[in-house]
């Protein structure tokens, strides 16, 4: 799987850069064929005004009655466009240049032999020169030789115009192969995180189900030792063992369970008054011994002047409980904890501050994450799914409330969580 997953990934990134880049070079001999075709209508284009204009001269002159093409060359021997008015000449020019698609506006000049102005549109400057399309009006053995300057206004947009959604459609269809490729590989990454988190999860799980049954097995076969069963002392110490293991184990299910129930939103709050404060020193009281026995201190500066919240009382406990449990469990040898209370924006807010090994960046950014457990350096005693901290996130979030972490690594974390005040 380890070698499978970058070959996928480069085999994709392969196949979208050479999509992009047919698709490119299509556009592009799109672009240079439309260009092409242009160029291809402006030259029939001027090819047909001088044939109108030379129908025009031989219908003027009454020659028109020619039959075969040495006769007509005949008579355009004397062509001029002098016998035409400016409004055939722009007439004939403009039926032209419609009848090969081009709509452009224009503007003209025809000159003789000496490029001295024969005919002008109102609108030809002098610098037009530059940049007209010229077309001998004239035979070439003619007696005058006649030549059109055709300045055509051309919009420089005018391809793009032209193929504007088919380079849009080819844009957005390219942005949605890069984006689909994008969210395959991120899609991919996130499923190989996910596996990596449950092959943990799985391990932790084994290992904390394994301690108790382990226990329990040893209890009943101490309870079926022949020393031990008529000892009352003795059974009814394996007894409460065997009682404590299973409530212990019930316990991590009932952890897995609430982590399901969370993420399918099937918890129902009984939300009803209560005293925060009430609360915090019960939870606190609890965890005092654990506290003690690691030689740690656990202090209290509830200084909230309102400390009245609409929460599950039950919920709430456990929404302490956890980020006290998870401070000890990363506070090392002799835990430092302060909980302190204070009004923030019409809130409630609840510090827990440790004296732990504190967090990187990445960690906390992912440490509300489900499953998700920091690395603990050198301490092995961590245990535990990774549930504690989304637990406390989605819970804080249903009161409507929200949870935040500050840390730094090495010196400790802060963790804060803000409920809503009662009115």
């Amino acid at each position: 799987m380890k070698k499978i997953f970058p070959l996928i990934v480069v085999l994709i990134t392969l196949s979208v850069l050479g999509i992009i880049f047919i698709q490119m070079s299509w556009i592009n001999n799109a672009i240079s064929l439309r260009q092409k075709q242009r160029e291809q209508d402006i030259n029939r284009a001027i090819l047909q005004i001088r044939t109108n204009f030379h129908d025009l001269f031989l219908k003027y002159t009454g020659n028109v009655g020619w039959y075969n093409e040495e006769t007509k060359n005949f008579y355009l021997q004397s062509f001029t466009t002098q016998v035409l008015t400016p409004d055939e000449i722009q007439q004939g020019i403009q039926r032209a240049l419609v009848n090969n698609n081009i709509k452009d506006p224009f503007d003209y000049s025809i000159t003789n032999i000496f490029q001295a102005p024969l005919v002008t549109s109102s609108g030809f400057l002098p610098e037009y020169y530059k940049s007209t399309r010229d077309v001998l009006l004239t035979p070439e053995k003619a007696s005058f030789r006649e030549t059109l300057h055709l300045y055509i206004k051309e919009d420089r947009n005018y391809i793009l115009r032209k193929m504007g959604w088919m380079i849009a459609a080819s844009i957005l269809f390219t942005g949605i192969i890069t984006s689909a490729f994008a969210l395959t590989v991120r899609t991919m990454f996130t499923q190989k995180k996910l596996s990596e988190i449950k092959s943990d999860f799985i391990n932790n799980m084994t290992h904390e189900l394994k301690t108790p049954l382990a226990t329990i097995s040893l209890a009943i076969d101490a309870l079926t030792n022949e020393k031990v069963i008529h000892d009352t002392e003795k059974i009814r110490y394996y007894s409460s063992m065997i009682k404590d293991e299973n409530k212990r184990m019930n316990k991590q299910v009932e952890k897995i369970l609430q982590a399901a129930r969370i993420e399918k939103q099937d918890i129902t709050l009984k939300l009803q008054r209560i005293n925060a404060h009430d609360t915090i020193r019960k939870v606190a009281d609890n965890l005092s011994l654990q506290i003690q026995e690691r030689n740690g201190t656990l202090t209290l500066n509830l200084e909230a002047p309102r400390f009245e919240i609409d929460a599950d009382e039950v919920h709430f406990s456990n929404i302490i409980f956890n980020l006290l449990d998870n401070a000890i469990k990363y506070s090392g040898d002799a835990p430092v904890i302060d909980i302190s209370t204070e009004v923030s924006s019409g809130m409630l807010a609840i510090k827990v501050k440790d004296n732990g090994i504190g967090m990187n960046k990445e960690t906390q950014t992912r440490v509300f994450e489900k499953f998700y457990r920091a690395h603990t350096g050198n301490l092995h005693n961590v245990k535990g799914f990774g549930l504690g901290l989304s637990y406390v996130k989605a819970m804080v979030e249903a009161h409507g409330g929200r949870a935040k972490v500050e840390s730094t690594q090495g010196k400790g974390s802060t963790f804060t969580v803000f409920f809503p005040l009662a009115n």
